[in-house]
């Protein structure tokens, strides 16, 4: 968890102060809604269909309980109840009203939460790997690395008005759990501490035009971390689209001048900058380390007398550890997946209460710390392994211990057209059916580990591109529609693929009874021990395009 200094927590109160002031000026008709516009998305502020949208940034996904609480009063006070947890590590309030938004900043600002980077063409926050700390494919803990550039890009004034968003991830793992390959500007360790080397991509992204992003630089000392993504920006800035917002981001750029081209111009920026911009330093590396908080041992926790109890029996709590307990580097110690999913709730939607019950969860199991991760659930970090049968009966008693960690219901789903004004067509509606026919534990075991993505527009924020299984809403003349996508998977850096189009759109009351249909030819063509990725890339798509079929045929 990285702890803020006092010039941290100043600077978000002076932006709360800040932004009172503009919207008090814009109400009064002194600003334009066009001048008012890079303001408040400046701060996270969105207009969406039915009502505004407030997103908070979450620095890494991280929380402190304090945090939590926080959340849970604003979105009491300023909001109906709940949050929305999106695949970028950050939580949306969907019906705040405008007034009410510097109130809530104040009180965010107070815990060292806010909505800087949130959205706008800026540098957006900057996310990493939901396990950095934890894993134990990781390599380095990719987070100081990842706060050196969010010190350094925060107010830099050459981020804040780029030609579109910019997004930036670091993983430093084998497994690619930071999505690294749909991003703008992606950092993967290469070479551990303390002579850190990371491979540099550029260019990912999903939306209308996904691309995997390439490799702009094989090795990058970290100790110019800032002179190059400073190069990067600039070459960006200059050569950008801002005469086509759908042609504005650096993906399309970077295949418009080839690969090659822009490694060039890169370069060239970089020899000019590297004298004129500070070298992050190791003392500073360390700087930025104290200011994070890291796991202690069982050992020398407090309140840890408690033996393993392995005479402990039942069928949920073993469904529940094989899914969703996760492997800790630091022996004694096990993270917790806590799915936000389940029958009757957009995946990703969290109320007050349930963030009140798990910051005293947190407080009592896991070192006062919650983790948000890109799938849109939680993690609880440092949960003692003595302490697991105790944390499942008080989950089980909150009903927040659903067992489905990577199965079939453990879905990614943007809100789509319930309040997205870019929506083509609804997510949610799909998500709760799939959820609904799909609820027997026995049966999503029995299909394997299985990503599903759900979008309801091509800006994909419900990563659809990535899911073994994806699902995209468009629009035909007026009506919403679905495509299929399968065989996508973000994998390791060397093996992410995206999903193809499997035929026409299906209609509203077609598409869940295709992803059926798919389910059935899977289970009847894998080999034994296949899961579902592992017999697409077998037969490829055409025959479990040809099974979706039979749901398009059978609704006429």
């Amino acid at each position: 968890m990285y702890h803020q200094t006092s010039f941290d927590a100043e600077r978000l109160k002076e932006r709360a102060i800040q932004f009172k002031d503009q919207l008090k000026r814009h109400s009064e008709g002194k600003t334009s809604a066009e001048e008012f516009r890079p303001l408040r998305l400046q701060n996270g502020l969105y207009i969406q269909r039915h009502a505004p949208m407030l997103r908070i940034a979450i620095a890494y996904g991280m929380l402190n309980t304090k945090q939590l609480r926080m959340l849970s009063h604003i979105t009491k006070k300023f909001d109906r109840g709940y949050g929305h947890l999106t695949t970028r590590q950050n939580m949306q309030l969907n019906w705040i009203k405008v007034n009410d938004v510097p109130k809530a900043l104040a009180l965010l600002a107070e815990v060292g939460l806010h909505g800087i980077q949130a959205s706008g063409n800026c540098l957006r926050n900057i996310t990493s790997d939901a396990l950095a700390g934890i894993a134990k494919d990781e390599l380095l803990d990719p987070r100081p690395y990842a706060e050196v550039l969010r010190q350094w890009s925060t107010f830099h004034p050459e981020l804040s008005f780029l030609p579109r968003k910019f997004k930036v991830a670091f993983t430093g793992a084998t497994e690619d759990r930071a999505l690294i390959q749909v991003h703008d500007l992606a950092f993967e360790a290469v070479n551990g501490e303390p002579d850190t080397i990371f491979k540099v991509r550029v260019g990912g992204g999903l939306g209308r035009t996904p691309i995997l992003g390439p490799v702009l630089r094989e090795r990058l000392h970290f100790k110019y971390l800032l002179s190059y993504t400073h190069a990067v920006m600039r070459v960006y800035n200059e050569l950008g689209r801002r005469d086509n917002m759908t042609k504005a981001r650096i993906k399309i750029l970077v295949r418009a001048a080839g690969i090659e081209k822009f490694k060039l111009l890169v370069e060239e920026e970089f020899q000019r900058l590297k004298s004129l911009t500070s070298e992050v330093t190791c003392q500073t590396l360390e700087m930025i380390k104290d200011q994070f908080s890291y796991f202690r041992p069982p050992s020398i926790q407090k309140n840890i007398t408690k033996e393993v109890n392995t005479l402990f029996e039942s069928k949920e709590f073993n469904q529940w550890k094989k899914n969703n307990v996760i492997e800790h580097k630091i022996d004694g110690l096990k993270a917790v997946l806590l799915p936000v999913k389940g029958e009757h709730r957009a995946p990703g939607d969290v109320t007050s209460e349930e963030l009140d019950i798990l910051a005293d969860l947190c407080d009592k199991y896991s070192d006062s710390l919650l983790r948000v991760t890109h799938s849109q659930n939680f993690i609880m970090p440092a949960v003692p392994e003595v302490h697991l049968e105790d944390l499942y009966q008080s989950l089980k008693k909150e009903d927040l211990s659903r067992p489905i960690g990577g199965l079939l219901t453990d879905m990614v789903c943007c809100p789509g057209g319930d309040f997205c004004s870019l929506a083509n067509a609804r997510s949610i509606p799909i998500a709760e059916d799939i959820a609904t026919r799909f609820k027997q534990l026995d049966q999503l075991e029995n299909l394997g580990p299985i990503d599903l993505r759900i979008s309801g527009c091509i800006n994909s924020c419900g990563h659809h591109h990535i899911g073994h299984i994806g699902i995209l809403g468009v629009d035909k003349n007026d009506k919403a529609y679905y495509q299929l996508l399968l065989g996508g998977h973000s994998g390791n850096s060397s093996s992410a693929k995206l999903g193809k189009i499997i035929g026409k759109a299906f209609a509203e009351n077609e598409i869940v009874d295709a992803v059926e249909e798919i389910l059935e030819c899977y289970i009847s063509l894998r080999l034994d021990g296949e899961n579902l990725s592992e017999t697409l890339k077998r037969l490829g798509n055409q025959p479990f395009a040809d099974a979706a079929n039979l749901a398009r045929k059978n609704s006429i």
